[in-house]
C-alpha cells in the first residue's frame, strides 16, 4: 500500500539556540522526522528546539520537540541527554508513543 504525501506538506522548524547547529545533525534530526511522519500521518508541522544548558556538565544538550496534530493540538516532549542525537531520538520516541495513544482512543 503507498500512501501519496505529495499533497499534504509538513512543516518543520529546527532552532539551535546559542549554537551553530550542524548541518550533520539536522539531517539526523530531518531524517528521524520524516520516519515518525510516516507512521503517523496526522502530523501538520514539528519543531524542534535545541539548546546547550549548563555548558560544563555532561548530560546538557537539551531538545524541546512539539509536534501539531489536527484535532489534538500539539504533543511536546523535552529531553536532556549527552548529545543532541540522543535526546532527539528519546523525545521523539516518547511522542510516538502518545500518537500510537491517541491513534487507539478513536
Amino acid at each position: 500500500m503507498h500512501k501519496n504525501q505529495e499533497d499534504k506538506t509538513m512543516e518543520v522548524r529546527i532552532q539551535a539556540i546559542h549554537f551553530e547547529i550542524a548541518e550533520r545533525l539536522e539531517s539526523f534530526i530531518n531524517k528521524k522526522i520524516e520516519k515518525l511522519s510516516r507512521r503517523n500521518d496526522t502530523i501538520s508541522a514539528v519543531d524542534v528546539n535545541l539548546k546547550v544548558v549548563k555548558p560544563e556538565t555532561a548530560m546538557n544538550k537539551e531538545a524541546v520537540i512539539k509536534v501539531s496534530v489536527p484535532q489534538h493540538g500539539e504533543i511536546v516532549a523535552s529531553k536532556v541527554a549527552d548529545s543532541f542525537e540522543e535526546a532527539v531520538d528519546v523525545a521523539l520516541e516518547a511522542i510516538d508513543r502518545q500518537l500510537e495513544k491517541l491513534k487507539k482512543q478513536k
